[in-house]
C-alpha cells in the first residue's frame, strides 16, 4: 500500500491542520532515528524488525503514545538478531545493525527510511515479527511498501505458522504474499534458523518460504529475548517479557498456541531467568511479564521460582506478571512460591462459568465447581486476578450471556475481566473443522482479534452477537460494580490499590472511550491520515483533523478524569477503617451448601452435575474422618 496522496484542489485553509499529523505525536512516535546509517569501514546490512499493528473499524492503523503491553516475539527476534549481529555472520567485512519497532507505539516513515538508506548505499531486510492473524492484512500492506523500494521482506509469526501446523498447505492469503515478493517463515526460529534467512537477504536469494513447523527447538542455550529499554517504556507500564516456557499439554480447541507451540513443555533455565531478571533490574525495570501460556505446566516452575525468590533476597525484586490454568492452585505450594517469586498479576483462563459450553471446546480441565476456592486460595495474598471469558458458544444467547456476567460480578473475586468472542483462529482446531465442513468465516482477517463477530450464530443474529459484545464490557464493568472490586481487595488485605485501580481505568474506561478492546487498547491515539487501509478513501483535512482532534481531547479529558476518581476512591477506602469488614458473595469463605445456594451451580444440566459431585465428595471425605475418630 503506497501512503494515500492528497486530493487534488485542497484550499490552502487545509494547511492550518498541517500539524505533522498531529504534530508533536507524530514527531513523539516516529522511529525512524532508530536506525543508524553513518558510514562504517565495511559494508553495512541492516535488520529493521517490526512487529505490525492491526486497522480499527475505519481502516486507520491502532496506534498510541503508550501501547498496552510489549511484544514477546518481538523481544525474541531481536535477542537472535543481536546474536547474529555480534557473531559476524555475514564476514568480518559486513557490520550487521539492528533497529526494532512496534508499530503500536512507533511511527515508521517508510518512504523516507529508503531514500535514507539508499543514499547511505546500505542495504536492509524487514522481518515482520509474531504476526497475528488479525495483523496479517496490514503486515502485507507495509511489506509491500518496502518491497517496491528494493528492500526484501519475510513475515514470521503465529498466522503463517498456524496455518501450516494445521491446514498443512499455504492459503490464498498466504500466496497472494508470495506473489508481491513476501518471503513466509513458519516456526521458531532459534537453533540457527534466523542465520539462513539473514544469509539468503544478504544474498539476494532469499526463500518464498522457510517452513520449520513440525520442528521445535530446544530452548537451552538459545539468545536471550530483550527489547529496547526506550521501547518497554513506552507501555504503560513499563513491563518487559519473556517465554521461559513454550508448548502446553491441553486440548482446547479454540487454541492455536498448542498447535504452534506443541503440547510438550519445553523451559529456559533458570540460569536465563536469572541473567534476563538481573538485566532488565539493571535497565530499570521492575515488572516482567512471563508470557507461557500456562506457566503451572512448565515442568521446572518451582527451580524457576526459587532462583527468583533467591533475587529478591539480593535486593532484585521484580514484580511479576503470569499465566496458568485454572487447577494451578492445586499444585502444591504453587500460589505460596510463585507470590513469595514476585507474583503479582494471575491470568486465568476461566473461558466460561456453563459446564456445557467448556466441553464444547475441550476445555475439560476447567470444573466449574473449584473456580471460588482456586480464586480464593489467590485471594490469601495481594494479587490481581485477570480472568478470560469468551462469549458466543452455540448454546450462548444474549440473555444468557449477561445473566452470567451478573452472576460473575457477584459470586466471583475477579478483578478484571477480559471478555472475548469465540473466533476460529487459524492454527486452530475450531478453524480447521470450519473449512473442513466449509461454513462461513469473515473474509476480513483483521477482525480476527477476538473482538469481532466472524461466524454465523445458530441463536442469535449477527447483530445480536456484536451488540451483546459491547454489552458484556458495559455489564460488567460499571461504576458500582469498580467500587466493590476495590473494596474487596482492602478488605482482603491488599496493597494494590493504585494498581487495581489503574487496570480498572484501562480496561472499564479506555476501552469504552476509544472503542478498542482489550490488549489493543492504549492511551492517547495517533491516527495518521495518509496510512489509511488500501480501498478506503482519503478523508479531506478539514473533516479529518477537526473530528480526530476532538476524539483526542474528549478520550483524553474522559480517561483522566475516571482514573483520578478511581484513584481517590482507592485511597479513601485504604485510609478508612469502615471498609474493613465489608463482606459479600465473591469473598465469602467456600461452604457445602454454596452448591445448592448459589446461582453459578444452578444454571445447566453440566454444572449442577458437577455441584451435585462436589458435594458427595464432600461428604465421602466428611465420613471417613466420623468413622476414624469413633
Amino acid at each position: 500500500m503506497q501512503p494515500q496522496k492528497s486530493n487534488a484542489g485542497y484550499s490552502k485553509s487545509a494547511a492550518k491542520f498541517k500539524l505533522g499529523d498531529f504534530g508533536w505525536l507524530r514527531n513523539t512516535l516516529t522511529a525512524n532515528s532508530r536506525v543508524d546509517t553513518t558510514p562504517s569501514d565495511g559494508q553495512v546490512f541492516h535488520l529493521l524488525l517490526i512487529k505490525p499493528t492491526r486497522y480499527d473499524d475505519e481502516g486507520y492503523p491502532i496506534q498510541w503514545l503508550r501501547s498496552s503491553i510489549p511484544s514477546n516475539s518481538l523481544a525474541c527476534m531481536n535477542g537472535l538478531a543481536l546474536d547474529v549481529a555480534q557473531r559476524k555472520i555475514l564476514g568480518e567485512d559486513v557490520e550487521i545493525r539492528v533497529s526494532t519497532f512496534d508499530e503500536a507505539c512507533d511511527v515508521i516513515k517508510i518512504e523516507e527510511l529508503a531514500q535514507t538508506l539508499r543514499d547511505a548505499g546500505q542495504r536492509a531486510l524487514v522481518c515482520m515479527a509474531g504476526v497475528q492473524t488479525n495483523q496479517f492484512p496490514r503486515t502485507v500492506d507495509v511489506s509491500k511498501r518496502f518491497i517496491q523500494h528494493g528492500i526484501p521482506v519475510c513475515i514470521g509469526g503465529f498466522h503463517v505458522s498456524g496455518i501450516l501446523s494445521v491446514i498443512g498447505e499455504l492459503t490464498d492469503e498466504l500466496l497472494d504474499a508470495q506473489k508481491h515478493g513476501i518471503s513466509l517463515f513458519a516456526g521458531e526460529a532459534e537453533s540457527g534458523r534466523f542465520d539462513f534467512v539473514v544469509k539468503d537477504a544478504w544474498d539476494n536469494s532469499l526463500q518464498p518460504l522457510y517452513d520449520y513447523q513440525s520442528d521445535m527447538v530446544s530452548l537451552d542455550e538459545q539468545p536471550q529475548p530483550v527489547l529496547p529499554k526506550d521501547l518497554v517504556k513506552r507501555n504503560f507500564n513499563n513491563i518487559s517479557t519473556i517465554d521461559l516456557g513454550r508448548g502446553c499439554p491441553f486440548q482446547c480447541s479454540f487454541c492455536c498456541i498448542i498447535n504452534v507451540q506443541g503440547r510438550t513443555s519445553r523451559s529456559r533455565s533458570a540460569d536465563d531467568l536469572e541473567a534476563l531478571a538481573r538485566q532488565a533490574w539493571d535497565a530499570g525495570l521492575e515488572k516482567i511479564f512471563i508470557t507461557d501460556d500456562d506457566f503451572a505446566r512448565n515442568k521446572y516452575w518451582e527451580a524457576l521460582f526459587d532462583r527468583l525468590i533467591l533475587l529478591r533476597e539480593e535486593g532484585i525484586k521484580l514484580r511479576l506478571f503470569i499465566q496458568v490454568d485454572t487447577q494451578a492452585h492445586k499444585i502444591p505450594n504453587f500460589i505460596d512460591k510463585a507470590v513469595a517469586a514476585g507474583v503479582d498479576n494471575v491470568f486465568i483462563g476461566l473461558e466460561n462459568i456453563n459446564a456445557d459450553n467448556l466441553k464444547s471446546i475441550q476445555k475439560r480441565q476447567n470444573k466449574i465447581t473449584d473456580y471460588r476456592q482456586m480464586l480464593l486460595d489467590w485471594k490469601r495474598h495481594p494479587v490481581v486476578i485477570w480472568g478470560a471469558y469468551i462469549i458466543g458458544f452455540p448454546n450462548d444467547t444474549y440473555e444468557s450471556v449477561i445473566r452470567d456476567i451478573e452472576i460473575i460480578k457477584r459470586e466471583l473475586p475477579i478483578d478484571i475481566l477480559n471478555p472475548s468472542i469465540l473466533t476460529p483462529l487459524p492454527g486452530s482446531m475450531d478453524h480447521k473443522d470450519m473449512m473442513d465442513k466449509g461454513e462461513w468465516m469473515d473474509p476480513d482477517l483483521n477482525k480476527f482479534d477476538l473482538s469481532h463477530r466472524v461466524t454465523h450464530h445458530p441463536k442469535m443474529t449477527d447483530e445480536e452477537l456484536d451488540s451483546l459484545y459491547k454489552a458484556v464490557w458495559d455489564t460488567y464493568y460499571t461504576k458500582e460494580h469498580m467500587h466493590r472490586v476495590i473494596k474487596r481487595a482492602f478488605a482482603l488485605g491488599s496493597n494494590k490499590k493504585y494498581t487495581l485501580s489503574g487496570l480498572l481505568t484501562a480496561f472499564g474506561v479506555i476501552t469504552k472511550v476509544t472503542g478498542i478492546r482489550s490488549y489493543d487498547m492504549g492511551f492517547i491515539r495517533y491516527v495518521a491520515r495518509k496510512e489509511r487501509r488500501e480501498g478506503l478513501p482519503l478523508e479531506h483535512p478539514l473533516v479529518f483533523y477537526p473530528k480526530m482532534y476532538w476524539r483526542l481531547i474528549k478520550s483524553t479529558l474522559t480517561i483522566s478524569f475516571a482514573a483520578s476518581s478511581l484513584a481517590r476512591t482507592a485511597r479513601k477506602m485504604w485510609l478508612s477503617k469502615s471498609f474493613k469488614g465489608y463482606i459479600d458473595e465473591a469473598i465469602t469463605p467456600v461452604v457445602v451448601d454454596d452448591y445448592e445456594s448459589m446461582e453459578m451451580y444452578q444454571q445447566t444440566r453440566g454444572v449442577k452435575e458437577q455441584a451435585d459431585k462436589a458435594v458427595a465428595k464432600i461428604a465421602a471425605k466428611e465420613a471417613k474422618v466420623f468413622y476414624r475418630e469413633a
